[in-house]
């Protein structure tokens, strides 16, 4: 009798780097995957894209994709499959709380100082196990937060320090362009999770196949309001207008938080998820003794091109494309002198935008709709620096090296929060500017055009300029005489970090306290703040 064949199953397989015409039909899609995998068209069950990279590296603009199959017999496939074939990987969430049994309670309800990424996605994990978490916000709900800011910048209104770029609801990266990608580590899958989950609080859905994903300004303000939602509707509790101002220790343990307004919020486990920009919140914790300590962090200015110019630079005859949309950059130049310079928080067809959390001071960012749809493309131009830096061996030394170049800033743009700015051709030939050239600053309330050595470290200046040529030489075109570079970009990342146990995520010196996020030192961006949350709450729910 001869062997019967054996049974086959409908598996998955993921296929990488499928390059194909920004302008490819199903049709060729199907038949490059057929190609690739040595089948016949009837072996192809179901193809998927999961995700999409626009490769220009090579002088043309191309898609490169990876895409999921369903097959009537993958094992015989991968048997001769080239490198580029592989099972499809498994990126189930193994953390989620949920799915591994409701754990105790605590006798108090935890507490969350900040509604960032990272405190409302720990909030929300909290909240889905029963635990009724406290979510304490200094600023304002988005909306509300919303009006102040675009109020601020564009109708005059007074700066108010508790609502603005940096703090209300949605933390800093409201007002951004709302990247989603990170280079972390994501061995527990918290990302495509995370994805999926801000999809189904109003993102766009092509932030799932999207390489270099990004929600906009405009549609995080919804997202963040779903998720606060479901967290009230599951017993959490937000509240406005609550900056904590004190804590109350008790032999080495955090027992309460007291807030501006006199009231103490008791409970615990308490989470600070405050932001790189709480720098009260740090000057009163190392009243307390917790230990910080110095981190380096990064200062520039914002550049900006005409966005026109940079689609030509990186797409070609492609540029405009609908489907490419406004192209972003990104670089690294290491300089002479040992430094680099690198661009940090690209926003395409995005604005400058007033971004200070402190009177008196000028500080300045970038931001972008979802459609990226503003004249200038606009990116920080950094440097970083270091303790070695700050001239001080205080832990918050770093802090009054930023406030030192913030109050330089609004001195030099003459007050109002006006920021100084200067052109690419002057910055580099060494002369102040007097008004603008070809590209339109986007900076609002508006700039004033002098010579940025008058309020930027002499270090960060050198190495601006020598880095500019270096850019050159891998982004034909970057070096645009009329460029506008607006001063001072200083909130790259918090200037300290709180130390604390990899485990069990508590503070080294204080417990019952768990500092998280960007203003502790663990995370830099959306969706690294957002999964720093998520880790905090995984190990309060294990109990470590």
């Amino acid at each position: 009798m001869g062997r019967l064949p054996a049974q086959t199953s409908a598996a998955m397989l993921q296929i990488s780097q499928i390059k194909l015409p920004v302008d490819h039909t199903e049709a060729r899609l199907r038949a490059a995957v057929i190609a690739r995998l040595g089948v016949a068209d009837g072996a192809l069950l179901s193809l998927r894209v999961a995700q999409r990279a626009i490769d220009a590296r090579r002088g043309h603009v191309e898609f490169s994709l990876t895409v999921l199959v369903e097959l009537a017999d993958e094992e015989a496939v991968l048997i001769k499959a080239p490198p580029q074939v592989q099972p499809a990987p498994d990126d189930t969430y193994r953390e989620l709380p949920v799915a591994v049994g409701a754990p105790p309670r605590p006798s108090g309800r935890p507490v969350i100082v900040g509604t960032g990424p990272c405190g409302l996605f720990c909030g929300l994990l909290l909240a889905r196990a029963g635990w009724r978490p406290v979510l304490l916000e200094r600023g304002k709900a988005a909306g509300d937060r919303a009006r102040d800011v675009t109020g601020f910048w564009r109708r005059g209104l007074a700066f108010d320090p508790e609502s603005n770029v940096q703090f209300g609801e949605g933390g800093a990266g409201t007002f951004s362009d709302g990247k989603l990608y990170t280079q972390i580590r994501d061995r527990e899958h918290r990302i495509p999770w995370l994805l999926r989950e801000l999809v189904a609080a109003g993102a766009p859905e092509d932030i799932l196949i999207k390489a270099r994903p990004h929600i906009g300004t405009d549609r995080l303000i919804k997202v963040v309001r779903h998720i606060r939602e479901e967290i009230i509707a599951l017993g959490g509790e937000v509240r406005f207008g609550a900056r904590v101002s004190d804590i109350v220790v008790e032999r080495g343990t955090m027992r309460a938080v007291t807030l501006a307004d006199g009231a103490v919020v008791e409970g615990g486990p308490f989470v600070f998820a405050v932001g790189h920009s709480s720098r009260d919140t740090f000057a009163m914790l190392h009243r307390h003794g917790v230990p910080l300590e110095p981190k380096p962090f990064s200062v520039g200015v914002r550049i900006e091109h005409p966005q026109r110019h940079i689609d030509r630079m990186l797409y070609g005859q492609r540029a405009g494309h609908p489907l490419l949309g406004s192209a972003p950059y990104k670089f690294v130049a290491h300089c002479p002198g040992g430094r680099s310079a690198y661009s940090f928080c690209m926003c395409p067809g995005g604005l400058v935008v007033a971004a200070t959390s402190e009177e008196g001071m000028v500080v300045t960012n970038g931001m972008s709709s979802y459609a990226r749809a503003e004249a200038n493309a606009n990116s920080g131009f950094m440097v970083e620096v270091g303790p070695q830096d700050y001239g001080d061996s205080h832990p918050l030394a770093g802090v009054e090296y930023q406030r030192e170049i913030e109050r330089a800033a609004f001195r030099l743009g003459g007050g109002g929060y006006r920021a100084p700015a200067q052109l690419l051709d002057d910055f580099l030939s060494g002369r102040a500017s007097s008004g603008a050239g070809d590209v339109r600053p986007s900076y609002q309330p508006g700039v004033v055009w002098t010579d940025l050595r008058e309020c930027l470290p002499e270090k960060v200046v050198l190495t601006l300029r020598q880095a500019v040529p270096l850019i050159e030489k891998k982004l034909r075109g970057f070096l645009l005489d009329d460029a506008v570079l607006t001063a001072a970009e200083t909130r790259s990342s918090a200037p300290v970090r709180i130390p604390r146990h990899p485990g069990t995520t508590e503070c080294t010196g204080l417990r019952n306290f768990h500092p998280a996020g960007e203003g502790a030192g663990y995370a830099g961006g959306i969706i690294s703040a957002a999964a720093d949350g998520m880790r905090v709450a995984e190990a309060l729910l294990r109990g470590n």
